[in-house]
């Protein structure tokens, strides 16, 4: 199972941490690890190319993981892209289960 693990401000975000695999199906054929891997790496490279957000980012291909951490408050470009990206991503939990894929949440 994926999990995503977002930590929320009031107004923005701190961060946020993938970690596992999906488990839909061998790897190399697994269509809902593929969408979720696909979703949160383009939405990375959107905030750095279009709202030059600032943030460390750590991945394992290995273990599944992706870390990211906003180094300064978000701005209003990376709200939206982080919205877009959870809004996808619930629709992948909705469309195969939470079997596959669980979204967590954490006000900071």
């Amino acid at each position: 199972m994926t999990t995503f693990f977002c930590k929320k401000t009031k107004n923005g975000y701190r961060g946020f941490t993938l970690t596992g695999h999906a488990g839909y199906a061998d790897s190399g054929s697994d269509i809902v690890c593929a969408a979720i891997s696909v979703l949160v790496i383009n939405t990375i490279n959107a905030m750095e190319t279009f709202a030059d957000e600032k943030m460390e980012v750590v991945a394992g291909e290995e273990d599944g993981v992706i870390d990211v951490v906003f180094v300064n408050p978000v701005n209003e470009k990376t709200v939206l892209l982080m919205d877009t990206m959870i809004l996808g991503l619930k629709s992948i939990a909705q469309q195969y289960g939470k079997k596959y894929l669980r979204l967590k949440f954490e006000e900071v």
